[in-house]
């Protein structure tokens, strides 16, 4: 489903991204680990081409993300012909990006109207039955300031989820919750995840890494420095980086 090839990313004299390779396979969830500044969150925004790459190629579905290829040489897609592949590519940010003045139900129809051009009352049924999916049936008309952060976080999903994308990316989707949330939550990425929607989860859950994850990836200083099955990266540690940070955040 994802293909990352050498991706180099830099802002101003820091290299953010220094050559990432990542191979994410669909119905799979992939939990990215890595310490603060690591460039997690610049590697998810690169693969829906929120941040233009200086180096490399990402591909979706193969799909290339954010250009066109002509012999060897890459062209900027359009604004327009990017937002058609962000479209299949559903982004749940830390910091939610709800719609204020929209409740929790507009909220989750937004995108489908604007983007997939569907009709009125299929788009709105269609968000009725997510937001009920995860328990919110009797906050459809709620505002987001109405809603605990959970809950929020709930209609954040539900609405990446309303597009059909092919894939999903989470940006820390529990690090702004109080503790007592981080459940419902992580329970929602759980039911995701045995309906084989295709996941990329940058997360210090090292719980739900170990139950959920197929793959592990360990990032530091923007490079990919172990990748494989948890059982293997989470308890069998081949880095001496890796063993480092997990001695640091496991409990």
């Amino acid at each position: 489903m994802v293909d990352v090839r050498d991706v180099h990313k830099t802002f101003g004299t820091h290299e953010v991204l220094r050559g990432i390779d990542l191979t994410v396979q669909t119905g799979s969830v992939t939990v990215v680990l890595g310490p603060s500044g690591s460039g997690k969150s610049t590697l998810l925004r690169a693969i829906n081409h929120l941040e233009k790459v200086d180096r490399g190629t990402i591909r979706v579905d193969g799909q290339l993300i954010g250009y066109r290829e002509v012999g060897d040489r890459l062209y900027e897609l359009s604004e327009r012909q990017i937002l058609r592949q962000r479209a299949d590519i559903g982004f749940v940010f830390q910091n939610l990006n709800l719609f204020p003045h929209l409740t929790a139900l507009d909220n989750v129809a937004a995108a489908p109207l604007a983007t997939r051009r569907r009709r009125r009352a299929a788009a709105f049924t269609h968000a009725r039955e997510l937001l009920d999916r995860v328990g919110l049936a009797d906050k459809v008309d709620a505002y987001p300031r109405q809603l605990s952060g959970g809950q929020q976080q709930r209609v954040a999903i539900v609405r990446a989820l309303a597009l059909d994308p092919k894939l999903i990316l989470f940006d820390e989707p529990t690090s702004a919750l109080d503790p007592e949330l981080v459940g419902e939550v992580l329970d929602v990425l759980r039911a995701l995840a045995r309906s084989g929607t295709t996941m990329i989860v940058v997360t210090h859950e090292i719980g739900f890494a170990r139950e959920v994850a197929d793959a592990v990836v360990f990032v530091d200083a923007g490079r990919v420095v172990e990748q494989g099955p948890p059982a293997q990266v989470l308890d069998k540690p081949t880095h001496e980086r890796t063993r480092t940070f997990l001695s640091k955040v496991l409990i």
